[in-house]
């Protein structure tokens, strides 16, 4: 029975612990993790995709052991779990906060925005807690100005003997992930965070600084590169990104978001059921793993995704048509300089593709690789598991089954496949696809779209040299058709008994005159195929969508559309065939 008067502030875009509980808003207590992490090693390191919560927990983890702020622990963390079991070391350190998001320039001058804002940030450390720090600290710190790596020693060298620090370091690889985006840069990249570069020097004024009166270190940024490059030799720091006791540290679990609706609904009273919001959020959302060891126990939902989906929910008791927030796209850029290797797709192996066509992709999870071997392939795939665009979906003869984990990254992926598709020439007019997809949709009138797209890659084989294979064509054709905002498109469901390449499940609770959904099976032969083998391909088509058609989940979500069962074959890259071979009206 709900008590309160009014609902909580929704925290969509605060990423601030005491803003947010000073706001009174909802808070998914992660409280609890607390006494693990200090079990854990002192110098803690861990990984997220964007916008999952790190920075929030950053800051909860600073108000909780400030020292400064013992005076409000109360009217901060009561009702959460950790204000009834607080731990020995609760407001015991002076903390000292990094976001290197705020650092900004170039490879040739990030010196100084590093500098300056380490500056403005250890004079404003010496003023909080001056009175563990000589009379003369800010004096002392002027004199060093603009030398980050000097007023860091300083200021772990000063702090009276009885004090500690906590230092967090929040998005460390912010401006080297910047610098790494252009390919042109990385022997300079290489030169900073090597040998005697100005990154691995703090990084080594850090680790001394952690012999002394730096106790506890928390580092959190996307992805293990600039670790691994700045790091080399840090051994006394662990990194816990893929723990199966911290996979739920960040991100929100199903009960999380149920007891959110539920909590919501109370005030909203929302016209879907529980089970209606969960049904519809769980395939964009869900599904993220971040350890071996839990995969097939909880899976993580996006944290950001779901508050800017309750947002709209309690706003306008309606599901947003929009269900993909702008704001948690990934920057493509930083991404392209890590496919060079696959750029002009020499490899029918290319990672981006062989996902979009199979949905999968079997390697190690490596857990650490320098900056110099990201474009190796079993590096890339991991790579692309620490920016979310894959999660561990099963475990395979030793290696992990990656898996795109959602809708919601799925469209980012192809996407960025079509991006790719165009650097090479490959470059289809989106008001054309656009409108062939609506024509689909609400006309029935499926053809167009199968026609253009074809002579598009005919075209484009027809001048170049090489020739693409099955995944270039499935690749293309793919993510196209994944364009359209009315379905869901599905081409990897987890079911033995087989599932169409292509199927294009119908958003009717959001578009009430779409019409039409799709079942699609593409077949491909060799250019120097037979007609028999043509013939062979087509027959096998016909019955595997003849069986497809009558499965459940199929039926179920094609209800108040006619059913459109297409079979389009290639040969090479020339679409030979493209017919309904079923339609099944509602």
């Amino acid at each position: 029975m709900q008590t309160e008067l009014k609902p909580k502030r929704i925290p969509y875009g605060i990423q601030g612990f005491e803003m947010l509980r000073n706001d009174n808003s909802y808070y998914v207590d992660k409280t609890m993790f607390i006494p693990e992490m200090e079990n854990a090693n002192k110098y803690f390191f861990i990984v997220r995709p964007r916008r999952f919560g790190k920075t929030l927990l950053l800051n909860m983890l600073k108000t909780y052991y400030d020292i400064k702020k013992k005076d409000i622990f109360d009217k901060m963390f009561s009702g959460l779990w950790i204000h009834d079991n607080p731990t020995e070391n609760r407001n015991s350190y002076l903390v000292l906060h990094l976001n290197f998001a705020m650092v900004s320039g170039s490879i040739d001058d990030y010196r100084q925005s590093f500098d300056g804002y380490c500056d403005l940030m250890f004079k404003h450390f010496c003023k909080t807690y001056k009175e563990f720090y000589p009379e003369d600290a800010q004096e002392q710190l002027v004199k060093r100005e603009y030398k980050a790596i000097e007023q860091l020693k300083y200021i772990v060298s000063e702090v009276v003997p009885d004090k500690k620090i906590y230092f967090f370091i929040d998005e460390y690889d912010n401006f080297t992930n910047n610098i790494l985006s252009d390919y042109t840069q990385l022997g300079r990249y290489m030169d900073e965070t090597h040998r005697t570069g100005y990154l691995r020097a703090f990084f080594n004024a850090l680790k001394d600084g952690c012999q002394t009166s730096i106790e506890r270190l928390f580092i959190t940024g996307v992805s293990p590169v600039t670790l691994d490059d700045l790091t080399s030799g840090f051994n006394i720091g662990t990194n816990y990104s893929t723990d199966a006791r911290f996979n739920e540290l960040l991100g929100f679990t199903e009960n999380d978001v149920r007891e959110m609706v539920r909590y919501y609904d109370g005030f909203y009273h929302f016209q879907y059921s529980e089970d209606e919001i969960i049904e519809t959020i769980r395939p964009w959302y869900d599904n993220y793993c971040f350890a071996e060891d839990a995969f097939g126990k909880t899976t993580m939902y996006n944290s950001d995704m779901i508050l800017y989906f309750m947002d709209n929910l309690c706003s306008h008791n309606e599901f947003p048509k929009k269900i993909i927030d702008s704001n948690i796209r990934t920057d493509y850029a930083k991404l392209k300089m890590l496919i060079r290797k696959d750029r002009e797709f020499k490899y029918e192996a290319s990672i981006i593709q062989k996902l979009a066509t199979d949905g999968q992709y079997i390697a190690p999870l490596n857990d650490h690789f320098p900056a110099e071997k990201i474009t190796e392939k079993k590096n890339f795939v991991s790579l692309l598991y620490y920016f979310g665009m894959v999660s561990i979906g099963g475990l395979a003869r030793g290696e992990v089954i990656f898996k795109i984990p959602n809708i919601v990254v799925r469209e980012q992926l192809f996407e960025y496949l079509i991006e790719n598709y165009e650097e090479n020439d490959l470059k289809c007019d989106s008001w054309i696809v656009d409108e062939a997809l609506s024509q689909m949709a609400f006309d029935g009138v499926w053809k167009p779209f199968f026609d253009y797209t074809a002579d598009l890659l005919k075209k484009y084989a027809a001048s170049r040299d090489k020739a693409k294979g099955e995944s270039f064509v499935h690749g293309f054709t793919l993510a196209a058709t994944c364009r359209s905002h009315v379905y869901f498109a599905h081409s990897e469901p987890d079911t033995s008994d087989g599932f169409p390449d292509l199927y294009l499940e119908p958003r009717t609770n959001l578009y009430h005159d779409l019409t039409h959904s799709y079942l699609i099976e593409f077949k491909y032969a060799k250019s120097d195929a037979t007609e028999t083998e043509i013939t062979n391909k087509t027959a096998e088509g016909i019955l595997q969508l003849e069986k497809y058609s009558k499965f459940g989940f199929v039926v179920e979500k094609s209800k108040k559309t006619t059913l459109h069962c297409l079979l389009v074959v290639y040969k090479g890259v020339e679409m030979v065939k493209c017919e309904q071979i079923l339609e099944i009206k509602e």
